[in-house]
């Protein structure tokens, strides 16, 4: 499979009043085409500023980004978010209240003829299994289908890569597994690369293709969800023998 996705010696940090604090020192990795990328870490480790740069948010002080080998970051160069092909899931889903089902998931095509939107967010509904509450408003929903309505208002202009920000943290455990699974056989379905950030080990292992431990800002490893559980298992049986 060719590269989709490249960070290379991505440098990321913020301005303060007493000078530039680095949230992300130094960060390489590749995904492939097709493939559900993870970086897993506590809250603060920078995984969520490293998807607010790819997605255009946060400038790059160092390194770059490629997309398809189009440079979008540089510290020279800043290509607008919307004009990225990249999409964005973020945690509260940010779902429009006063809209439908159908009106949410369209509202990214609104230069797409009145057919070929209908035809979009028909076939999107369906994919995600809501194809029968498309008038339904938000509030009807269930947690678990909001989360599928963002999905597929996020896959909805067709991205080259989406991005999920810790997509199932409102939900409760029982929901959060079922639903990773489940996202993953939608992702898998539409062909969608995506990079997903979480702090879960059971959310990476159920969605990803390759998972990456942040900490610090720094990249531990890039690995097969194989290779990641053969790195955690020796770490559960110390703790099992702790205890």
């Amino acid at each position: 499979m060719s590269t989709l996705l490249e960070l290379d010696h991505l440098h990321l940090a913020y301005d303060t009043p007493r000078g530039l604090r680095t949230v992300v020192p130094d960060l390489s990795l590749q995904l492939e085409r097709g493939h559900i990328g993870c970086l897993l870490g506590a809250s603060g480790c920078g995984k969520s500023t490293v998807l607010r740069a790819i997605a255009g948010f946060e400038p790059v002080r160092h390194g770059h980004i490629l997309l398809e080998g189009r440079l979008l970051s540089s510290p020279q160069q800043q290509v607008a978010p919307e004009l990225r092909r990249v999409g964005m899931m973020f945690q509260d889903y940010a779902l429009f209240p006063h809209m439908t089902v159908a009106s949410n998931v369209g509202f990214g095509l609104r230069r797409a003829s009145a057919s070929e939107r209908h035809k979009r967010v028909a076939e999107l509904l369906e994919l995600v299994g809501l194809g029968h509450v498309s008038d339904s408003y938000p509030h009807e929903l269930s947690g678990g289908q909001q989360q599928r309505v963002a999905l597929a208002r996020a896959l909805a202009p067709t991205p080259q890569l989406l991005l999920l920000d810790e997509p199932f943290s409102n939900l409760d455990s029982n929901t959060r597994e079922h639903l990773a699974a489940e996202v993953r056989s939608i992702l898998r379905e539409a062909g969608q690369s995506a990079i997903l950030v979480t702090h879960n080990q059971a959310e990476a292992l159920a969605l990803a293709d390759r998972i990456g431990s942040l900490s610090g800002g720094s990249l531990q490893y890039w690995d097969s969800p194989e290779q990641f559980r053969q790195r955690i298992q020796p770490a559960v049986a110390v703790s099992a023998q702790a205890a």
